[in-house]
Formats: structure tokens, C-alpha cells, sequence
């Protein structure tokens, strides 16, 4: 039998370049769903959404603030969250109020201004836990409110991965493919990645069927290079300035709830594979402000909401390098890549099959992360009171498919879905009786809460 691999602590007794690339793999391995998300979202509004530059840009710059935050000791990176994406379709396709007359790219700034205010709650939260603990406050964030929100936020965008798929269904089922091979069957490094492989793998076959001159369905090419002869090797990302408007916060704001349960669930998972208590130290109060302030600045500049990723945990546990001074060195070089728009442009001409194609299994993938977080957990769905809770979550987060739009003070304000089952959720758990969470009793059920698409390791 072999050895245990001893785990490293201090990754400078290995020497600077075994740190470097130590550093490039933790930048693989969040490579893939990082860009992912701002290519999700760019295709929502019509080729006028969040940028792959300013996205990379702000996971590096939100990584370093994190551990900032954190006294430097807590080995998470920080990568776009996927579950903002109903929020942005959401806004997206705003047609009452001040958005009736606006384009796609007016309205994204009024998406990013909500994703600013989502990353402000997770201050209120990181103060709250600061004051009055943990426990107290996870009691009114049980499992029976947070999974079933978590289901409705894969299950509502589920109409686009089909819609995207259908551009070009060959592709689509070459991606879908490719990630669930990786996923399944993939050893060590591969496992970790399997998005990133499903889209490198399936762009290939891409560039194979466009050079047979194979079409999409509608008869438009698979592949369009043009940007990328246009774009310079250098160049500052396209910032923009964030808006503010009170339906689009009340779309974004309430995701916070689910995201701040996956950073509890990725704080906890961290803790578990380095066999540091992280909760306690530097505490749960200060990671949450470090990643709410890394969202809310990424909002602020045209970013998306930012999330510490399972995907480098994975990373963490294949290595078995525990060192914080690696993630830093893999955000360096999100921000180094960040300011060369070849790549970025690169990275646009991805087609709407493949993007579909991989949807399916994201997508499918948050919801069932939802339904572990409820089984893992043990809820006790024989209490009626459980049963109403989760049942009033689900039917109103899929039945209000347009929201709820009302006038206050000569103001449209529209409630989405997602914002109606959060506040209905929260607000019968604490009037019900027969609240039994207690928050740290079931270690593994606490570990397993986020949304993200590799389970977390497990000791």
C-alpha cells in the first residue's frame, strides 16, 4: 500500500517555479466557469452583456480582497457565481417602467447595480453573525428554505439551455457529452475541469464542422473569427458604471440568500479538506465581508457577483498544497489575462450550441445540488410545517413566471419569482413552530450547501 501524500502547509518549500505552476492550476481549474458565466449572459442580452476581460479582471482583484480580509489564511478562490444567471435573464427582459424603451446593453448596468446590493447583504450578515453568532442567525437559513431555492434557480433558466441547444443540436450533445464523460470517468486533475474540457473539446469540433462547411440549423455559421482579427493584444477591460433602480435590486438582491448559504457550505468545505477551522478563524464574519465587498465592487464596475469556488477546493485536496500564496498567484494571473481582448474576443466566437450543450448539465446540476442540500441535511418532510414551507418556495418561484409588478409612489416595481418564494420562504420559517435547524449539529449536511459543480472533497 502507499503512502499517504503529507500535506504541505508553506508551498515556499518548493521552490517559486513549482509555485507558479501550482498557481496556473488553481487558474484551470476556474478558468472554465468563470468565463462561462459573463458568455451566459452576454447571449441574454443580445451580445451587449458582462465582458470575459472585466469578469477575469475582478476574480482576480475579488480573490485577493477576499483573502485580504480573511488575514491571508484561508486558501478559497473567488469565481463568478452561476447563480445570478436567472436574476440577469430576468432583467434582461424587463419591458415595464424605464426599461420599457431600453436596449440590452441600457439595462445591464440596473443588473449589475442589483448584484452591488447583493454584495452589501452579505456585510449585514457578516455584521449580524459578528454580534450575535452563527447559530442564531443560520436558524431563520435552514435547508427547507435554502434547497428549494436553490431548485428554482436551476430549473428557471432551464428553457435556455434548450434554446440555446437548438442552434445547433449535434454540438450541443458533443458538450453535454464531453462533461459528463470528464466528470464521471476523469482522473485526478481531469475531474476537476470538466467544463473547461467540454468547452475546448466541443469549439474544436466546431472549428472542424465550419472548416466542412457544415451550418447551424438556421443556416448561419457555426463560427464567426472576424472580432478576433480586430481586437489588439492589450487593452484595458471595458468597465462600466453600475445603476440603481429598485425592481432591478429586487431582482438580483434576494440570489444573496442561496449565495451566501454556498459560501457557508464552501467556507466549511475548505475548513474540512485543509483540517483548519475557518469558521472560527479568522471566522465566518470575516469571509463573508470579504467576498460580499469582492461582489459588490465587481458589481459596481460591470462585474458579476463573485463566489468562493468548489472547483479550487477540489484543487486543494488533489495537491494537497494547502497554501494560501498559491490561490494568489493563480488571481495574478486572472489579472494579467484579463488585459489581452484577443483572448477575450476568442472566447466570444463560442457558439450558442455549446453553451446550451454544457446549460444542461449546469443547470440541472444547481437544482440537484438544491434537492442534496435538503436530503443531506435530513429534513423531515412527515412535519407538515416543512411540506408548506418547501411547497410554497417551489410554487412560487416556477408559477410567477412574469413576477409581481406593482406601483408604489408613481414607481413600477416588479417582484420576481425568485424574490417572492425567498421572502414567502423566510418569513413562513419563522412563523411556523417547530424550527429544529441548529446549524453545525450535521457537519457534512452544512458542508454540502452550495451551488457549485463539483461536490465538494470529502475527509
Amino acid at each position: 500500500m502507499g503512502e499517504k501524500r503529507q500535506v504541505i502547509y508553506d508551498a515556499s518549500s518548493l521552490g517559486k517555479p513549482k509555485m507558479m505552476l501550482l498557481g496556473l492550476q488553481h487558474m484551470f481549474a476556474m478558468f472554465g466557469a468563470t468565463i462561462l458565466v459573463p458568455i451566459l449572459v452576454n447571449n441574454y442580452f443580445g451580445g451587449e452583456g458582462l465582458s470575459v476581460q472585466v469578469t477575469l479582471f475582478f476574480a482576480g482583484i475579488g480573490t485577493l480582497l477576499f483573502h485580504f480580509f480573511a488575514k491571508l489564511k484561508v486558501p478559497a478562490f473567488l469565481g463568478s457565481s452561476f447563480a445570478f444567471l436567472g436574476g440577469f435573464a430576468t432583467v434582461a427582459e424587463l419591458k415595464s417602467g424605464k426599461f420599457a424603451d431600453m436596449t440590452y446593453g441600457e439595462k445591464l448596468p440596473y443588473a449589475c447595480g442589483g448584484i452591488v446590493i447583493a454584495g452589501l447583504l452579505y456585510l449585514v450578515l457578516a455584521v449580524v453573525i459578528r454580534l450575535v453568532g452563527v447559530k442564531k442567525v443560520m436558524r431563520f437559513l435552514p435547508p427547507v428554505v435554502t434547497g428549494p431555492i436553490i431548485i428554482c434557480i436551476g430549473l428557471s433558466l432551464a428553457p435556455s439551455a434548450v434554446n440555446n441547444a437548438s442552434a445547433n443540436w449535434f454540438l450541443a450533445f458533443v458538450a453535454l457529452a464531453v462533461v459528463i464523460i470528464f466528470n464521471i470517468y476523469g482522473k485526478g486533475m481531469w475531474k476537476i475541469i470538466p467544463i473547461l474540457m467540454g468547452v475546448v473539446i466541443s469549439y474544436i469540433v466546431a472549428v472542424v464542422m465550419q472548416l466542412a462547411g457544415f451550418t447551424n440549423a438556421d443556416g448561419s455559421a457555426i463560427l464567426n473569427f472576424e472580432p478576433i482579427a480586430k481586437a489588439s493584444w492589450v487593452g484595458l477591460p471595458p468597465f462600466i458604471i453600475a445603476k440603481f433602480d429598485l425592481t432591478a435590486i429586487l431582482v438580483m438582491a434576494p440570489i444573496a440568500l442561496a449565495t451566501m448559504m454556498e459560501h457557508v457550505g464552501d467556507i466549511s468545505a475548505i475548513s474540512a479538506t485543509t483540517g483548519n477551522n475557518f469558521i472560527e478563524d479568522p471566522g465566518l464574519h470575516r469571509t463573508l465581508f470579504g467576498d460580499g465587498l469582492a461582489t459588490a465592487m465587481a458589481g459596481m464596475f460591470g462585474g458579476p457577483a463573485n463566489t468562493t469556488y468548489g472547483e479550487n477546493t477540489g484543487v486543494l485536496e488533489l495537491s494537497k498544497v494547502y497554501d494560501p500564496k498559491v490561490v494568489r498567484i493563480a488571481a495574478f494571473y486572472a489579472i494579467v489575462v484579463s488585459f489581452i481582448p484577443k483572448i477575450a474576443d476568442l472566447i466570444g466566437t463560442m457558439p450558442t450550441a455549446i453553451i446550451g450543450g454544457i446549460s444542461f448539465v449546469l443547470y440541472g446540476m444547481i437544482s440537484a445540488i438544491g434537492v442534496r442540500n435538503v436530503v443531506e441535511n435530513k429534513v423531515d418532510f412527515t412535519k407538515s410545517r416543512n411540506l408548506i414551507v418547501a411547497a410554497v418556495i417551489l410554487v412560487s418561484g416556477l408559477g410567477f413566471s412574469n413576477g409581481l409588478t406593482f406601483v408604489i409612489g408613481g414607481t413600477s416595481i416588479t417582484l420576481t419569482s425568485l424574490a417572492i418564494a425567498a421572502i414567502l420562504g423566510i418569513a413562513l420559517n419563522a412563523i411556523l413552530p417547530g424550527n429544529d435547524y441548529n446549524f453545525g449539529v450535521n457537519h457534512k449536511g452544512d458542508i454540502n450547501r452550495g451551488v457549485s459543480f463539483n461536490n465538494p472533497p470529502e475527509n
